[in-house]
């Protein structure tokens, strides 16, 4: 996957490319809303530009989703969706992680609704989100074991 031309035009494409010469690995449209591909180790770092840049200021982080392309490598996509407040433009950025130990930057420093989003992505599929501020699980018991949401998780559990 990589950046068609009709989409390498687009300011925010633009704006990342020479923020970063690799922020932006693929990018795709579907129905109007842009998904960029954003390598696991720049994720805060872009979100950081995002945020603050005076032309683009996507202010809000409406969600964080993972998704588990077992057994393909990299395992999984955690995707992030961010709106932009000031234009309404939405932009979804995904940012693949290998399957052996994930790992993420945290972006609660950034978008603090993503302390939250980032301990549901962590207790259903495993993935750790560097300096997050509480990172334990939301939905399932302390001591249940593994992660639902992975593919190879059994269907009824462990026993």
């Amino acid at each position: 996957m990589s950046i068609p031309a009709e989409l390498a035009a687009r300011p925010v494409i633009q704006k990342l490319q020479a923020f970063h010469p690799r922020a932006v690995a693929a990018a795709s449209n579907f129905r109007g809303e842009l998904t960029l591909v954003v390598p696991a180790e720049l994720i805060r770092a872009v979100c950081e530009f995002l945020r603050s840049d005076p032309g683009l200021t996507f202010n809000a982080l409406t969600d964080v989703t993972a998704v588990d392309r077992y057994p393909v490598e990299p395992r999984f996509e955690v995707v992030y969706h961010l709106r932009s407040l000031k234009t309404g433009e939405r932009l979804r950025l995904k940012a693949p992680v290998g399957g052996e130990q994930p790992r993420l930057d945290s972006l609660v420093a950034l978008w603090p609704g993503a302390h939250m989003l980032e301990r549901e992505v962590f207790d259903l599929f495993g993935v750790h989100f560097n300096d997050h501020p509480h990172l334990r699980r939301l939905l399932m018991p302390d001591d249940w074991q593994g992660h639902p949401l992975r593919k190879d998780y059994p269907v009824e559990g462990y026993r």
